[in-house]
């Protein structure tokens, strides 16, 4: 059958990008004269703008379109696969009367994370204007019984020319004289706009946050997926490990991190708390903060409603306000056990939050100066490319190896947070980034460490009121948390 299927079918190795590792550079009064480290060699056409003391704002643009579309075999939502079942696939595609080319590509190994060797199946190509006719084929491919889609060959991962639009904005915290922040909005479980938190913030400029959890019952689908601290607050845990980007005045520093959260009773018997402003998994105590800005889950465990001191006001059925001024400890299971257990009305709780930098080893302080985003993926550490979706829940061919739109934040050697959009999902206007593309892009701008944060459809970057890139669902989303530049009050 396989020497069968190979005459009858083109295969072709292709070559993922990993582009070469230029030199990091250092920006200072503008953008790296360098050549740009994604597509063909050559300095990006580019404006610059100031937007206050110490930020600048960089719209750049390089490459030029020679992808086009073609069509791709899906097999359990995928398109690639093993090889035994390409050979299978391109064999219904040629029973069906089309010509298939079976594609062997690898994935290139990360820091944590193996190389694989994957295939996809593929008939025809088209230029960008001719969508249209490999529509028609996957029609008559579908007639056929073989589940295709048109595809945009962009978006691979594979060599490309682009291209690329990308924003930047670079804050100099010598001459910067306001401040960094985070902002979940008006509610932790509730999704909202990069420009409505900017808006409410007065903020300068701002771009969307860490991932957030969209697996979640719709209720709670604003929870970041890791570590969030606003104002001081620890509002969501985080997952041990994973990198995040800390926050305190004009100061911004990547590195790993972890959160404990106690709860002691009077009678000295402690818990974990294992969750914060989340949905409860089973046996769990989790914690409710004012900035929760719903109910509580309605389930079948108890819950303990607690004042500013500690202090148990009432013991209640899950499913209750948590008004302003107020925590509330959740418990189902096992953990509704212990509350039932060790907890009375007119006693105290004490809850003990910790933050711990994990290159360091040493606490963050929680001040009201504090804050961190989190729910990212390290791309640089120590000006090399470090790319960890094994550590930070992404290694999967999607999101390692093709290109999506994203927003990614570093910080130099001189202390300067540097923050850039990568549109795409564009096909001819701007083809997005794999991880890395990402990375050498902020080695390229001068970032010792970077991180991903969330992309898609959630990358918008927000000048004062207005959303600045074209975020790629046509309309901006709201998301879990922003990164904010406030001014100087």
């Amino acid at each position: 059958m396989r020497r069968r299927l190979i005459a009858g079918a083109a295969v072709l190795a292709l070559t993922t990008t990993i582009p070469p590792a230029p030199a990091a550079a250092e920006p200072v009064a503008g953008l790296p004269t360098t050549s740009f480290p994604l597509g063909a060699p050559g300095i990006p056409k580019s404006a610059a703008k100031s937007l206050g003391p110490g930020i600048s704002y960089f719209t750049l643009r390089h490459g030029s379109t020679k992808d086009g579309y073609t069509v791709s075999v899906v097999v359990a939502g995928k398109d690639f696969m093993s090889e035994s079942n390409a050979q299978a696939q391109a064999e219904a595609v040629q029973a069906a009367g089309f010509t298939p080319t079976v594609v062997k590509f690898t994935r290139p190994a990360v820091a944590d994370f193996p190389a694989g060797d994957y295939y996809m199946v593929r008939v025809g190509g088209w230029p960008l204007s001719q969508k249209a006719e490999a529509a028609k084929v996957v029609k008559q491919l579908k007639d056929a019984g073989v589940n295709t889609k048109v595809d945009f060959q962009g978006d691979d991962g594979f060599v490309t020319t682009g291209p690329w639009s990308v924003r930047v904005i670079v804050v100099d915290p010598r001459t910067f004289r306001g401040s960094y922040r985070s902002s979940v909005g008006t509610s932790v479980a509730k999704r909202e706009k990069v420009s409505a938190m900017a808006t409410a913030a007065k903020a300068v400029a701002a771009v969307n946050g860490g991932f957030f959890d969209i697996h979640t019952i719709p209720a709670f689908r604003g929870d970041p997926t890791g570590i969030s601290v606003v104002g001081g607050k620890l509002l969501s845990e985080a997952v041990p490990g994973r990198v995040g980007l800390v926050l305190k005045g004009r100061t911004a520093r990547v590195t790993e991190l972890s959160s404990s959260v106690v709860a002691r009773a009077a009678d000295g018997a402690t818990v974990q708390v294992t969750g914060l402003n989340r949905v409860p998994q089973p046996d769990e105590v989790v914690l409710y903060t004012e900035e929760l800005g719903r109910e509580t889950p309605k389930d079948d465990g108890i819950e303990a409603v607690l004042d500013a001191t500690g202090k148990v006001l009432a013991l209640r059925d899950a499913g209750g306000k948590v008004t302003r001024g107020m925590r509330v400890l959740h418990g189902v299971g096992a953990g509704a056990d212990w509350l039932s257990e060790h907890v009375t009305e007119e006693t105290t709780i004490k809850v003990t939050t910790r933050v711990t930098d994990l290159r360091t080893k040493k606490a963050v302080p929680l001040t009201p100066e504090t804050n961190i985003i989190g729910g990212a993926v390290g791309l640089v550490r120590g000006g090399r490319a470090t790319i960890t979706p094994g550590r930070d829940g992404m290694a999967n061919t999607n999101m390692i190896l093709r290109r999506h739109p994203r927003t990614l934040a570093g910080v130099t050697r001189n202390g300067k947070l540097v923050i850039a959009v990568v549109d795409g999902r564009d096909p001819g206007g701007t083809i997005g980034a794999s991880f890395f593309e990402a990375a050498e892009l902020m080695r390229w701008l001068g970032a010792r460490d970077a991180i991903n944060l969330d992309g898609g459809g959630s990358s918008a970057m927000v000048i004062g009121k207005k959303v600045v890139n074209h975020p790629s669902d046509g309309v901006e989303r709201g998301v879990g948390d922003a990164l904010l530049i406030v001014g100087a009050s």
